[in-house]
């Protein structure tokens, strides 16, 4: 007797009313009054944006004005204290396992820094590897060996030519390790492992650190282009470009107003509502998880992310209505550790 095994693939007309998607790739980034406090006061506060999927949105600001944490909060690895965002129609803090799952880290210094033992095609299989196995759907572990293997390799190819790292150029080629790399090289390789997931946000920390001006106008240019691919870019820099969306964090002045208040958005870009940033500058961030915390809950939804990359919906409500019920509210190293495993 002959028994056939039938797998159905999940279709929009399977998800749960809410969470459609609002573009083929990228998620569209919505705020509102939205701060994040610790204990030594506000690391950030007042945040509204209101960006388009596909959009450049770059964080300015000096360094120790809570520029982190925003970009932790608004991809669901840091937990808000006032406020609320959407993500793609996933609304924060109360779907920050839902956000993971589409926003991906570029690279974020002391979160996921890259194995600087590693060669960049070890680098490159490892996180190829740890995509198909906590950002994949499960039909894909159905599939043969050899078609697993050949789509990894697809997968890598095209993130390498999104991140515009050519192996080829490198020293040793695949072989030549992460610490030999330049910093440019690096942010690209981050970059790269990043678009393995197909993610609908991506999100980089501290854009332009020991960049030449050169080195700034590439990268830029690189973000514009995997912008015009669709997916929202969300970067952090002490200067954005003009053609950006721009949200500006810094330390209040004495009469509570930022100290540096920019001119209101015009007809053609996003609805911004500028920021304020910490009053105690660096302290306010470096304490900024004692009341609001990274989200170190286990996840109890089972991963069905689309082949993607893009949520489908499909996990239980309970799981996502509830994964932020148990967060542990603890110091801004732990916070920061705790966003790296998320």
């Amino acid at each position: 007797m002959r028994h056939e095994v039938v797998v159905f693939e999940l279709t929009g007309q399977f998800k749960k009313k809410g969470d459609g998607v609002d573009s083929p790739h990228g998620a569209a980034v919505k705020a509102e009054n939205f701060g994040l406090k610790g204990p030594r006061g506000w690391v950030f506060r007042g945040i509204g944006l209101d960006a388009e999927p596909g959009s450049l949105i770059a964080v300015e600001g000096p360094s120790g004005s809570g520029r982190t944490c925003l970009l932790l909060a608004l991809t669901g690895r840091m937990k808000p204290s006032e406020g609320h965002a959407e993500i793609g129609r996933h609304r924060l803090p109360k779907k920050m396992a839902a956000v993971r799952r589409i926003a991906a880290l570029g690279p974020v210094p002391g979160v996921n820094d890259l194995d600087q033992s590693l060669t960049v095609a070890e680098q490159l299989r490892e996180g190829a590897l740890l995509q198909r196995h906590y950002g994949a759907p499960v039909r894909s572990l159905l599939r043969p060996r050899a078609e697993r293997r050949a789509a990894a390799s697809a997968r890598i190819e095209a993130a390498l030519d999104a991140a515009g790292l050519d192996l080829a150029t490198l020293p040793k080629a695949g072989r030549t390790t992460v610490r030999d790399l330049e910093r440019l090289e690096s942010v690209r390789l981050s970059v790269a492992i990043a678009l393995l997931g197909s993610p609908r946000l991506l999100a980089l920390d501290d854009l332009d650190l020991k960049l030449s001006d050169t080195e700034r106008t590439e990268v830029w240019a690189l973000l514009r282009s995997i912008a015009a691919r669709g997916t929202t870019v969300l970067a952090v820099c002490s200067e954005a470009p003009a053609d950006a969306v721009v949200l500006r964090t810094g330390p209040e002045a004495d009469d509570g107003a930022p100290e540096a208040t920019p001119s209101g958005p015009t007809a053609d870009t996003p609805k911004i509502t500028w920021g304020k940033g910490a009053k105690d500058g660096a302290e306010g961030a470096e304490g900024a998880a004692t009341d609001a915390g990274a989200d170190t809950e286990k996840d109890t939804e089972p991963d069905t992310g689309a082949e993607d990359g893009t949520d489908d919906g499909s996990g239980t409500e309970d799981a996502t209505e509830n994964d932020t019920d148990n967060d542990d509210t603890k110091g801004a190293d732990d916070a920061l550790a705790e966003a790296g495993r998320a």
